[in-house]
């Protein structure tokens, strides 16, 4: 009687199991097929963004993304093979919000395989494994008909901005027509210009390109302007100018009646290009070497610009290498701007985190009733203007003439709207030929022959910096598996791009490339070293204006001894001097207690982090697992 029942009991059990595991199997065949995903970033790191969902949207025919990479290679590394599955987890995103309009197709190109032959005929950078090691691809091929654009090898170091490369690789495959961008430049941007050469010797080598005008390449049609420039042509659709010097009268109208005429400007001014002086063997001793100025646009416009001043900030002071003996300063002059500095509400510099800027001017904006002027970048208001000789040559210098302005200095800025022309006269070098036209232009009722104010809304970008575009301050070249790459080093590459983008290109690749990074300063380690060295620096210049106290006092006794004596220090010299001695060490002092209440604040932060990672948290879990516990026991007992 028993059997039956033990044999029963058996069989339900074996359903039971057979119904669990086929229970699991449809959910995980249904799971499978579902993209349930939350992005719990701050900044929705994993979420493609607002411009890459625009670009998608206005895609009007099917774009086929073929992604290249050797994933049954036992050789490949652990960390290549982890980047490549959050590339293939970034296309599936795109294949999801895109309706039907991107396909993506993977491929394995093993030796001597049919999709080893596709990768370079695609023209993928196949990356040796080693020596007799198989080739290594991780390439991206967009296609749309009979057109094709590649990214030949994916770089991991850039991860954060796969997804502008991505969007970027659709938005010129499906438009191959590219804006023209004209640039007027003093240097050799895009390595044509002849480098310094001394006296007697071979010029040295060809300058290459600076990297942000390569990579603007890829993207536009980009013109060179040289010499003297009598007209920027109507097809032109931005134009970038990069430390201008000693421009003709002819190229200042030639810019002028662009603008007026509604075409878009970027230019970059700078009251002390290290990039200049580091190209001439010899640096000059004049206050102007290594300055530029776009005068007289700028006052037509509104705008002020000294370029014989610097901007300093203690807030944005880097630690920077210099001197013989190599040392360490933390100079108040190469600007080191973090997001809080950058407007955040603007899509041009929201996403941005950190931009260098070394020895930066500073602009002034007076426009006119028609114009909006947008502020980019800003200092802090511990911040002021300095000489850009003393600059050049001290940061002691600095140190001594520095005095906070208490408030902020734009160093980018945007103007749009309508602009009045550096020129009222007409054209500098047909001004009879001009009056003569106007004339005529009057009695006919025709068009006059240049413009004196903006026929419509004319938008002008400028930057108080060149710097910040070469390749010293914004990347670093690396080797990637043979290949060389270029890994950002700061935002400064991202916002030359953006403001490109925003008067040439298309805007929603602006928002793209401004989304959040990973990094993260900490702000309050930044806050606390800022007001230790507003404290240093006040007491630092206080002994300074002592020690020219002490010198003129020693000066005034020297004036009232007799020519017998003047070699010779009398009790009131050294006295004066004995009391300066005691109050300069006891400053110093002060100073050096300044550092180690720095140093002290700084460990007693990070012990305070450290205490709640190790002891707090855990502690918090261990008590709220102790009072469910006895919650639970109450409940049970009642």
């Amino acid at each position: 009687m028993n059997v039956p029942k033990r044999v029963a009991n058996i069989g339900g059990g074996v359903a039971g199991l057979i119904a669990v595991v086929l229970i699991a199997v449809a959910v995980n065949v249904i799971l499978d097929n579902l993209r349930l995903r939350a992005d719990l970033t701050e900044e929705k790191l994993y979420t493609l963004s607002e411009g890459t969902r625009s670009i998608l949207e206005d895609l009007d025919r099917p774009v086929i993304l073929k992604f290249f990479f050797n994933e049954s290679n036992p050789q490949v590394p652990v960390q290549i093979k982890n980047f490549s599955r959050r590339v293939l987890d970034l296309l599936a995103e795109y294949e999801v919000r895109s309706d039907g309009m991107i396909e993506v197709q993977t491929f394995d190109p093993e030796p001597d395989s049919t999709a080893e032959d596709w990768a370079r005929r695609h023209g993928l950078s196949g990356q040796s494994l080693g020596f007799m090691g198989p080739t290594l691809y991780l390439g991206l091929v967009a296609v749309q008909g009979d057109r094709e654009q590649a990214i030949p090898f994916l770089d991991m170091q850039a991860e954060e901005l796969l997804e502008y490369h991505v969007t970027r690789l659709i938005t010129r495959v499906a438009n191959p027509d590219k804006p023209v961008v004209a640039v007027l430049s003093s240097l050799p941007v895009l390595g044509s210009g002849q480098p310094f050469a001394m006296p007697g010797q071979p010029p040295p080598p060809q300058a290459e390109p600076w990297f942000a005008f390569q990579d603007l390449q890829q993207d536009y049609d980009v013109r060179e302007l040289q010499g003297d420039v009598n007209d920027i042509g109507e097809d032109v659709d931005a134009l970038v100018v990069v430390h201008p010097q000693n421009l003709s009268p002819n190229t200042q109208f030639a810019i002028d009646q662009f603008v007026l005429r509604g075409g878009r400007l970027i230019a970059f001014v700078d009251p002390l290009s290290v990039t200049e002086l580091q190209s001439r063997q010899t640096p000059p001793q004049s206050p102007q070497a290594g300055s530029s100025n776009l005068d007289p646009l700028l006052s037509a416009w509104g705008v002020t610009y000294d370029p014989g001043q610097v901007v300093a900030d203690l807030e944005a002071m880097s630690r920077v290498t210099m001197g013989r003996g190599n040392e360490v300063q933390e100079n108040p002059v190469w600007l080191s701007l973090r997001s809080r500095r950058l407007n955040d509400e603007d899509v041009l510099t929201s996403g941005l985190e950190a931009v260098m800027m070394p020895y930066a001017g500073s602009f002034d904006v007076a426009p006119g009733a028609d114009v909006k002027v947008d502020t980019l970048i800003a200092t802090s208001e511990s911040s002021g203007q300095v000489d850009a000789m003393t600059a050049r040559f001290s940061v002691e210098g600095i140190r001594r003439s520095f005095k906070a302005g208490l408030e902020e200095l734009p160093l980018a800025v945007r103007l749009h709207g309508t602009l009045p022309t550096a020129f009222p006269d007409g054209p500098p070098a047909e001004e009879d030929a001009a009056d003569d036209g106007e004339e005529e232009a009057g009695e006919t009722g025709g068009e006059p022959e240049w413009l004196r104010e903006s026929v419509t809304p004319s938008t002008v970008i400028l930057v108080a910096d060149v710097d910040m575009l070469y390749d010293q301050f914004c990347v670093r070249a690396i080797n990637l598996m043979g290949y060389r790459a270029h890994q950002p080093m700061n935002d400064n590459l991202a916002f030359f791009l953006n403001t490109v983008e925003q008067l040439a290109g298309s805007t929603d690749l602006v928002s793209v490339r401004t989304r959040g990074k990973t990094r993260r300063p900490f702000e309050v380690v930044n806050e606390l070293e800022r007001q230790a060295q507003e404290k240093y620096l006040a007491e630092e210049q206080r002994l300074q204006e002592r020690l020219r106290d002490v010198e003129q006092r020693l000066s005034e006794l020297q004036r009232q001894k007799d020519e017998n004596q003047r070699f010779f220090l009398s009790p009131e010299q050294q006295a004066e001097i004995d009391r300066f001695q005691e109050q300069a060490a006891e400053t110093r002092e002060q100073l050096k207690q300044v550092r180690r209440q720095l140093r002290a604040d700084i460990e007693r932060l990070g012990m305070k982090i450290k205490i709640i990672n190790i002891l707090l948290m855990p502690a918090l879990v261990a008590v709220g697992g102790i009072a469910f516990g006895l919650y639970r026991r109450k409940r049970q007992v009642s």
